[in-house]
C-alpha cells in the first residue's frame, strides 16, 4: 500500500501546484468540468464516506470497548456537522474580510490574517486526507482508486476557487503549502496509527467538509454554475460505486 498511495499523493500534489495551467476551467458560466468534479466528491461521500461512518460504529460496538462505544453514532454524524460548520465559518470570515479591505482601500482581497487562516486550515484539511489514504477504507486497488479520483478532482474544484480569491498569492505560496500539507499527512500515516474509533471520527470530519467546500463553490450566484454537469457527476460516480461497491 505505500508504494500505490505514494502514487495517489503524486496525482494530488500534482493537481495542486498546475490547477492554474488549465485554461478549460476558467470564465463564466462555471466551467461544466468543474461542476462535474463537485458532483463526483459529493456523491463519493454520500455513497462511500457516511455508509462507512455505519460500519466504522457497528465493529465499534461489537468489540465492545467502554471507551469506544461512547461514541454513538450520532456523534459521529455531529461531527460531520462539525466539519461543515467549520469550513462555512472560515468562509464567512474570508469574505467578510474580503468586503472590509474593498471597502477600505478598493482591493479585491481578504486580509493577510484571513489569507492565512483559509490556507492553513485547507492544509489542515490536506493532512487529513493524506493520513486517510493509508488508515482510512482506501485498502485495495478499487477502494484506493475511488478514493483518489474523487478526492482529486475535489482538490481541482477546491483549488480553483482559492486561486480565483487570491490570484498571484496563491500561485506564489498557498499552493506549495498545501501540496506539501497533503504529502505530510501521508507521511503522518506511515509513522503512526491511531484507533478505529478517530479513524470514523476523521472521517466524518472530512464528509462534513467535504460537502460544504462543494457546495460553496457551486452555489454562489456569480458562479453562474452548470447543473446538468453536477449532476451528472453524482449520477455517473453514484453509479459506478453502486455497482463495484
Amino acid at each position: 500500500m505505500p508504494v500505490l498511495t505514494a502514487a495517489s499523493v503524486l496525482v494530488f500534489v500534482l493537481v495542486h501546484l498546475f490547477v492554474g495551467k488549465l485554461r478549460l476551467l476558467e470564465g463564466v458560466p462555471r466551467s461544466r468540468w468543474l461542476s462535474l468534479a463537485g458532483g463526483v466528491a459529493v456523491a463519493y461521500v454520500f455513497l462511500h464516506i457516511l455508509p462507512e461512518l455505519s460500519l466504522h460504529q457497528r465493529g465499534i460496538e461489537e468489540r465492545g470497548s467502554t471507551a469506544d462505544t461512547s461514541l454513538l453514532e450520532t456523534e459521529i454524524y455531529a461531527i460531520a456537522l462539525a466539519g461543515l460548520a467549520v469550513f462555512y465559518g472560515l468562509e464567512r470570515r474570508v469574505r467578510g474580510s474580503r468586503a472590509q479591505r474593498q471597502a477600505r482601500s478598493g482591493e479585491d482581497r481578504p486580509e493577510a490574517g484571513a489569507f492565512w487562516l483559509h490556507i492553513s486550515s485547507f492544509a489542515v484539511y490536506n493532512v487529513l486526507i493524506g493520513y486517510l489514504l493509508l488508515h482510512g477504507e482506501t485498502f485495495g486497488a478499487w477502494p484506493l482508486a475511488t478514493y483518489t479520483i474523487a478526492m482529486a478532482l475535489h482538490f481541482l474544484t477546491n483549488d480553483f476557487g482559492l486561486r480565483q480569491d487570491y490570484k498571484s498569492a496563491y500561485d506564489r505560496t498557498a499552493r506549495w503549502v498545501i501540496a506539501g500539507a497533503v504529502v505530510a499527512g501521508w507521511l503522518a500515516g506511515l509513522m503512526v496509527e491511531v484507533s478505529e474509533t478517530a479513524v470514523a471520527m476523521l472521517f466524518a470530519f472530512l464528509s462534513g467538509s467535504v460537502i460544504l467546500n462543494v457546495l460553496k463553490e457551486e452555489l454562489p450566484e456569480e458562479r453562474k454554475s452548470r447543473f446538468l454537469p453536477f449532476a451528472g457527476g453524482v449520477a455517473g460516480y453514484g453509479l459506478l460505486l453502486l455497482l463495484v461497491g
